[in-house]
């Protein structure tokens, strides 16, 4: 079988096309949908049915929960031997707007981490963004062996749930972005030249790729991949930071972007419909300082 050859052009490492999964696996490659959502948050999926698709469609999957863990948690509990690989991550949310996709090298630092620095922190519903600021987070983590991806980095249509929509609206200076690790890349809820945005800026800050679905919806697992040519959670990890990895994948469609949107408004209004009415700004009063972790 011939050496696996990295693109040599960044632009060429962000690829928009349906992922070929037979095409990776002859070559030896690793991959896994980095971004997906289970009824641990704002979705009505289950872990079950989310590792059961992966393993049919043989992608790895991280569950990257609002602020929660219990998603991540089960499907290492309930996983097969010879299931999907899984990487243990988290997505955290700063009062300012921007979401922070944390990729841990093993369970136990992502459990540690939680307890120490998201549980505290967390709003009356643990889905919406912590009490806590983007400079926080970012300093909590460098306390951990982890990859740090900023999640849509160009944010959902009017709201700032991006970092470089923070920067572009002058929220944050560019060198908040030298502190990632990587930029989501392709994030199949955004639109093609949000995405575009997003892999230009990485390239701009020197930052490394991650793709994945945000999936709400259990037929979303795998359909944005990021793609390694690793043998462990290890080296798969690592591949990001060093710049050798690929991401492909294609955004949704709008009527499923929709549904996805309306799927999540359903779950979260339904579960917790007091904090539906906490906006951004009412949660800046339960804002705590910038200062280092820990405080």
């Amino acid at each position: 079988m011939p050496e696996f050859q990295l693109p040599q052009d960044l632009v060429d490492r962000v690829q928009f096309h349906k992922p070929d999964v037979d095409a990776i696996l002859e070559e030896g490659l690793m991959c896994a949908d980095m971004h997906f959502h289970t009824n641990y948050s704002d979705s009505f999926t289950k872990v079950e049915w989310a590792l059961s698709l992966a393993e049919k469609r043989r992608v790895g999957l991280t569950i990257s929960d609002h602020n929660l863990i219990g998603g991540i948690t089960k499907a290492f509990e309930i996983n097969k031997p010879d299931g999907p690989f899984l990487v243990p991550g988290i997505e955290l949310g700063s009062w300012e707007g921007p979401h922070i996709l944390a990729y841990f090298y093993s369970l136990n630092d992502l459990k540690d981490y939680w307890e120490h620095y998201t549980r505290p922190h967390l709003a009356h519903c643990p889905w919406l963004n912590m009490n806590k600021g983007v400079e926080w987070i970012l300093d909590s983590l460098e306390g951990y062996s982890c990859v740090v991806s900023a999640a849509h980095p160009l944010g959902y249509l009017w709201s700032t749930k991006g970092i470089q929509k923070a920067i572009n609206k002058n929220w944050f200076d560019e060198d908040i972005a030298k502190r990632f690790d990587a930029y989501e890349a392709i994030c199949s809820g955004m639109f093609r030249n949000e995405n575009i945005a997003s892999r230009d800026a990485a390239i701009k800050y020197g930052l490394g790729f991650t793709g994945g679905s945000d999936g709400h919806l259990l037929s979303e697992v795998g359909k944005v991949l990021t793609v390694s040519d690793a043998t462990d959670l290890d080296s798969f990890l690592d591949n990001i930071v060093k710049h050798k990895n690929i991401v492909v994948g294609k955004e949704k469609m709008i009527p499923k972007k929709f549904v996805m949107g309306t799927t999540s408004l359903i779950r979260f209004v339904t579960r917790h419909p007091i904090s539906s009415f906490h906006t951004r700004f009412e949660l800046i009063r339960y804002n705590g300082t910038h200062d280092k972790p820990g405080s």
